[in-house]
């Protein structure tokens, strides 16, 4: 069952289009990554489906419903990238006042309990860790029961320990039913996490699927890595069926092919009596998937 379905999405302000043709569905139960680099539309696109913003072109439906309709305030969670609390405000105060907001909410305590909150209760938002403030960030994205939940860059700046605990707790969101819609631009966690991935860049859909699925658009690509005992010209690999591209990096040599590429590699190097030092042999990973479907080496940071 499709729980959100996006068409041809646009948005701009003035002059620059933040998201030119954004297109995707959600399945119920499923944690759909969107991916993409810094700038490339991502939050504007999750913030459209939400309901705040307008778009300019193309439609979006939620639960068979348009982002605005008042009764999806009840059954869509959101943890917006900026979100923030005032700093005096105790994590008791944040749960209570959010509660109120909803007809039936969830019990906020057996659900400050479940996100390690309970003996955080009395503490104010200031003095909370950043693992802690994105668990908060969590509580309040789920105390109205939602059916979907919507979370926004949700680990960015978190050190990898509090990182790996946001992922399980992401995990165990879907294990309470609730679909969720993560925003990212870390490979990792949207390898770990997402079910399928729409990976944006410059406001568009470059690519959409499972991780394996984009993986394996370019994992029948090779790389060979070696320091050739004695030199060998470009052209000589290059004649071989199985290589597509030949890169020297000082006194290596990195073969790109695929098929039998090593074997055939090996085999030309031996008939000329040279050895290939340090052979290291790569496949392809979400990582250059990345790169490939956006043209761009990750941030150190996004790594």
């Amino acid at each position: 069952m499709t729980v959100i379905e996006v068409s041809n999405l646009q948005k701009r302000y003035g002059d620059t289009a933040a998201v030119r043709d954004v297109s995707f569905t959600v399945e119920r139960g499923e944690i759909f990554g969107i991916l993409g680099p810094n700038g490339a539309g991502k939050t504007t696109t999750v913030e459209c489906v939400a309901g705040l913003r307008t778009p300019d072109a193309g439609t979006i439906t939620v639960l068979d419903r348009p982002p605005r309709d008042h009764e999806l305030r009840r059954l869509v969670g959101v943890q917006l990238q900026e979100g923030q609390l005032p700093e005096k405000t105790t994590v008791r105060e944040a749960l209570e006042l959010f509660s109120a907001f909803y007809p039936e909410p969830a019990d906020w305590r057996a659900l400050a309990r479940e996100l390690g909150l309970g003996d955080k209760l009395g503490t104010r938002f200031a003095k909370l860790s950043g693992g802690q403030k994105q668990r908060l960030s969590i509580a309040l994205a789920l105390i109205g029961d939602p059916r979907i939940a919507i979370l926004d860059e949700l680990t960015t700046g978190l050190d990898p320990h509090a990182r790996r605990d946001t992922w399980d707790l992401i995990e165990g969101i879907r294990a309470r039913g609730v679909t969720v819609l993560l925003v990212t631009h870390f490979m990792e966690e949207a390898e770990r996490l997402c079910d399928r991935i729409a990976v944006i860049d410059s406001g568009r859909v470059v690519a959409l699927g499972t991780p394996a699925a984009l993986i394996a658009e370019i994992a029948a690509e090779q790389r060979l890595r070696f320091r050739p005992s004695e030199p060998i010209e470009d052209a000589l690999l290059l004649a071989l069926p199985e290589v597509t591209e030949v890169r020297r990096h000082g006194p290596r040599i990195e073969v790109v092919g695929k098929g039998e590429l090593l074997h055939t590699v090996i085999a030309l190097l031996a008939g000329r009596g040279i050895i290939a030092a340090d052979l290291r042999v790569e496949q392809a990973d979400l990582d250059e998937a990345y790169i490939r479907l956006t043209n761009r080496e990750p941030l150190a940071e996004e790594r």
